[in-house]
């Protein structure tokens, strides 16, 4: 009985300590899998994907105040087109978006005043002739002391009455784009034009066939895109650090990703409601189409200074983390790469600036080219 119960505590010993021994083996595994969360790619991958190394560099890092801000035209390039005197609109052919040269017919307007200062020019015009003539006859007679000084002042008064009167409503004619000339041939239209003052596209349309257009109204809004320039809003905490002819870049978010070179053209003096100063800047290729009213995003280079850089496409973005990848171990055929978190500053020309870290180290070699797809694979 004893050698049995002997036997049975041997077996059950042996089964425990076998049992112990193969935890601590799979402890030991997982603790090994765990610790080595590295990315193993071949050396045969790396040359097929065209991977490259580099290494942190000391880089000028340009120093800038941000802004916002629209593109918009000088004031000599856009023009509001209103009528010299009121009217009805006849014809009004053109669209937003129609582009027009300086001195092409806009619209038509029809009013019946327009006849009445036709007609009074021509009475004008046709007293003037008698009233010159009675004025020298009395002038010829006031020499000779034919006439009385009274006679010949009178007909001095009335003559330069008429020419005023004469000269104002040629002005009027002129000014309605009314040929005098033509009226003088007997030509009366009760409908006048108006003509572009520049050459643009229109923007505005604020009138339709047969609606009523006082003088005070603008009828529609002509901007010349040619020029453009792009007016900041720059906060006061900045405004010291901003000068004329300083470099900047600017993009449209709405429209693209794309970057633009420009330069500060204005500074201005006064400040604004909500403590911001406008800055004007001129874009250095005008020939990009830009259009007035477009938002802005843009960054004025004030200075440079200093820091790490590695080239964009060593930076991998993943839920709002930027990692690069770094050698941690080449064997004969396989390297073996750590990520590791790093945080940005700034990025231009092809470079990102990083933060100071002590996790990155100048002669680490840092994979350049082929980042993103080791990491989102």
């Amino acid at each position: 009985m004893k050698r049995t119960l002997y036997t049975l505590l041997s077996i059950g010993l042996m089964v425990l300590l076998s049992s112990c021994g193969n935890s601590e083996k799979d402890a030991s595994k997982t603790t090994e899998a765990i610790a080595d969360n590295r990315i193993k790619i071949s050396k045969a991958q790396f040359e097929q994907n065209n991977m490259a190394f580099g290494t942190i560099e000391k880089k000028q890092m340009p120093l800038a105040v941000t802004a916002n801000g629209m593109i918009d035209v000088p004031p000599e390039n856009r023009a509001f087109v209103n009528a010299i005197m009121g009217g009805y609109i006849k014809t009004t052919p053109l669209l937003i978006g129609d582009f027009v040269k300086k001195g092409q017919r806009l619209v038509t307007l029809e009013n019946p005043d327009f006849v009445s200062i036709q007609q009074e020019y021509m009475e004008v015009k046709g007293q003037l002739d008698y009233l010159k003539s009675e004025y020298d006859r009395q002038n010829t007679m006031m020499d000779e002391n034919i006439t009385s000084k009274k006679n010949f002042m009178n007909a001095e008064s009335n003559y330069k009455t008429a020419m005023a009167k004469y000269n104002g409503l040629h002005k009027q004619l002129t000014m309605l784009n009314i040929s005098p000339s033509s009226v003088e041939q007997g030509n009366i239209s009760s409908i006048i034009s108006i003509y572009a003052p520049i050459s643009g596209s229109i923007t505005k349309v604020n009138v339709s066939k047969g609606s009523y257009v006082s003088p005070a109204t603008a009828i529609m809004e002509i901007v010349d895109n040619d020029h453009i320039h792009i007016e900041l809003s720059v906060f006061e905490k900045d405004i010291m650090k901003i000068k004329k002819g300083q470099d900047m870049t600017f993009k449209i978010p709405e429209s693209s990703d794309e970057v633009y070179d420009g330069t500060v053209y204005l500074v201005g003096t006064s400040i604004e409601a909500n403590r911001t100063i406008k800055v004007h800047g001129h874009p250095k290729d005008e020939a990009n189409r830009f259009l007035t009213g477009m938002f802005v995003n843009a960054e004025i280079i004030t200075g440079t200074e200093e820091a790490n850089a590695l080239p964009e496409t060593a930076i991998v973005e993943m839920q709002n983390e930027h990692f690069i990848m770094i050698l941690d171990e080449e064997n004969d055929d396989t390297y073996n790469f750590k990520k590791v978190t790093v945080d940005l500053i700034n990025t231009s020309n092809g470079f990102t600036f990083l933060k100071e870290s002590e996790a990155l180290k100048s002669l680490d070699k840092i994979l350049t080219k082929g980042a993103f797809g080791i990491l989102v694979e």
